[in-house]
């Protein structure tokens, strides 16, 4: 059974930081690309990182550039989004996503956390 489950969201200032993790199972995890995406309120959900299987590339959304790392570790089967100064914009839910075959012929989604940035 495939699981992938986020931790880590939660209420920040404005110029703090968070750790999401997202802990995998019921699949090869090093042989998936993992993504991040983010939802907010009223809009489509964007990619927002990703990270190939074996972790040479990866890529980001211009919005974070700079203040966004993934990293993966294989051996404990999970992905990370490190956040830095983070804005109120940042403010969505966030979803781990594993994806795998020519066509993403495999396609997993976490259950997503949410993450507020306010004062």
């Amino acid at each position: 059974q495939v699981q992938l489950v986020e931790s880590g969201g939660g209420l920040v200032q404005p110029g703090g930081s968070l750790r999401l993790s997202c802990a995998a199972s019921g699949f090869p995890f090093s042989t998936y690309e993992m993504r991040w995406y983010r939802q907010a309120p009223g809009k489509e959900r964007e990619l927002v990182a990703g990270l190939s299987s074996f972790g040479g590339t990866t890529r980001y959304a211009d919005s974070v550039k700079g203040r966004f790392t993934i990293s993966r570790d294989n051996a404990q089967n999970t992905v990370y989004l490190q956040m830095n100064s983070l804005k109120p914009e940042d403010t969505a839910v966030y979803y781990c996503n594993a994806r795998h075959g020519p066509f993403d012929d495999y396609n997993y989604w976490g259950q997503g956390t949410q993450v507020t940035v306010s004062s």
